[in-house]
C-alpha cells in the first residue's frame, strides 16, 4: 500500500474509534431512530475513507458532524420523495398501479432528478422547471426573473446540459 493510502486508512480509523460512537448518538438524537442513525454513521466513515486526500481535521466531531448533516439532509429529502411518490400511488386507481419493481425504479429516478436540480443555481433551476412543468416561454422566464432573453435561454439551455448528462453520460 501506497504511504498516502496508509495515510487515509489510519485518519479514517483514528477518527472511527475515537468519534463512532459519539457520532452515532449524534445522528439518534437529530434522527430519533437508532438504525437510522446507524446507517448515516457509516455513510459519514465511508465518505470519510473514499477521500484521496488526508482530512487532517483540527476539529474532528465539527468535520464529521458536517459530512453528517449533508446525509441527514439527504435522507429527508429522501423520504419527503418517497411519502409523496407512495401519495400519488394511493390514488391511482389499481389497475394502473405499477409492478413493484416499476415503483422503485421511478423512485430512483425521482431521487436522481432531485439531486440534480439541487446541483443548479437556484435562478438556473427556477427556468427550467417553469419552462418543463409551467410551459412558460423564455421571454416569459426573462420576465419573471427579470433578466435578458440570453440569459433566460442560456438558463434553460444549461439546465437541459444536467439532464442529458444524467441521463447518458452516468
Amino acid at each position: 500500500m501506497r504511504t498516502v493510502e496508509c495515510e487515509l486508512q489510519r485518519e479514517a480509523e483514528d477518527l472511527y474509534r475515537g468519534h463512532h460512537g459519539w457520532l452515532q448518538g449524534w445522528l439518534r438524537r437529530k434522527l430519533g431512530d437508532a438504525m437510522e442513525a446507524a446507517d448515516i454513521a457509516q455513510d459519514v466513515f465511508i465518505r470519510v475513507l473514499t477521500r484521496q486526500q488526508p482530512v487532517r481535521a483540527h476539529e474532528p466531531r465539527a468535520y464529521l458532524s458536517t459530512i453528517a448533516r449533508g446525509l441527514v439532509i439527504d435522507h429527508w429529502r429522501r423520504r419527503a420523495l418517497e411519502r409523496a411518490w407512495l401519495d400519488t400511488l394511493a390514488v391511482l386507481p389499481e389497475a394502473e398501479a405499477p409492478s413493484p419493481e416499476s415503483r422503485a425504479l421511478v423512485l430512483e429516478a425521482l431521487i436522481e432528478i432531485d439531486r440534480m436540480l439541487d446541483s443548479l443555481k437556484p435562478q438556473v433551476r427556477n427556468a427550467f422547471l417553469w419552462a418543463q412543468i409551467e410551459g412558460l416561454s423564455c421571454p416569459q422566464i426573462a420576465s419573471r426573473l427579470g433578466v435578458s432573453l440570453a440569459t433566460a435561454e442560456r438558463y434553460v439551455a444549461r439546465a437541459l446540459r444536467h439532464c442529458y448528462a444524467l441521463r447518458f453520460e452516468s
